[in-house]
């Protein structure tokens, strides 16, 4: 039997037009990004944030940094997917529950730590483990959406810059991906064609 999972992966389509009617409740915002941070991180970092834009005033606003998309404000909620630069003195408390439940060694934990400080005292691969880890977060919480029966988008057509400033991000923070998720609208595209594979894959 297939499993439900790859049917999703299958038919996930990228949505332009939403139900402008359509609303989430802080519940289904809530369950979305708690399927989203299952996604996996280096050490386990959770470096990321998800800000859920979804009243009126703070649609229109990132609508405008948005170069007027309408998905950006039809949709029931844009999603401000961030990435953090990687903090390793947070490591000790995200592993901790690991640790206390027997799954990890605390020297493992520690030694975690170490190296990730070593790691990330690199400006560019502190910069690209932000990015990772928001770009994972949005797969996943594309396809969480998508099981529970709605539409979604990813964008990176916004001003940084400006969402940045608007929504309070802090410095250690990029805004990695806007994800418009709602109800789908007539008029929206089935997946598009694929490359073959015999271009994209090599098996060594």
């Amino acid at each position: 039997m297939t499993h439900p999972a790859i049917a999703l992966i299958e038919q996930r389509a990228s949505a332009n037009h939403f139900d402008p009617s359509h609303q989430l409740e802080p519940d289904e915002i809530q369950r979305l990004v708690q399927l989203a941070t299952r996604a996996p991180t280096a050490y386990n970092l959770q470096n990321w944030r998800f800000i859920a834009v979804h009243t009126p005033e703070s649609k229109r606003l990132l609508r405008a940094l948005s170069y007027d998309q309408a998905k950006v404000s039809e949709a029931a909620a844009t999603f401000i997917v961030c990435g953090q630069l990687p903090d390793a003195q947070a490591l000790a408390r995200r592993l901790r529950p690991f640790v206390e439940s027997g799954h990890m060694p605390a020297t493992m934990a520690a030694a975690w730590q170490a190296d990730a400080q070593t790691k990330y005292a690199d400006e560019r691969m502190a910069r690209d483990e932000a990015i990772r880890s928001a770009s994972l977060g949005t797969a996943t919480l594309i396809h969480a959406a998508t099981a529970l029966g709605l539409a979604s988008s990813p964008m990176i057509g916004f001003d940084g810059a400006g969402v940045a400033q608007a929504f309070g991000l802090a410095d250690h923070e990029l805004p990695v991906m806007l994800v418009p998720i709602g109800r789908a609208a007539p008029g929206n595209w089935p997946q598009k064609p694929r490359r073959p594979l015999a271009e994209v894959l090599d098996i060594a």
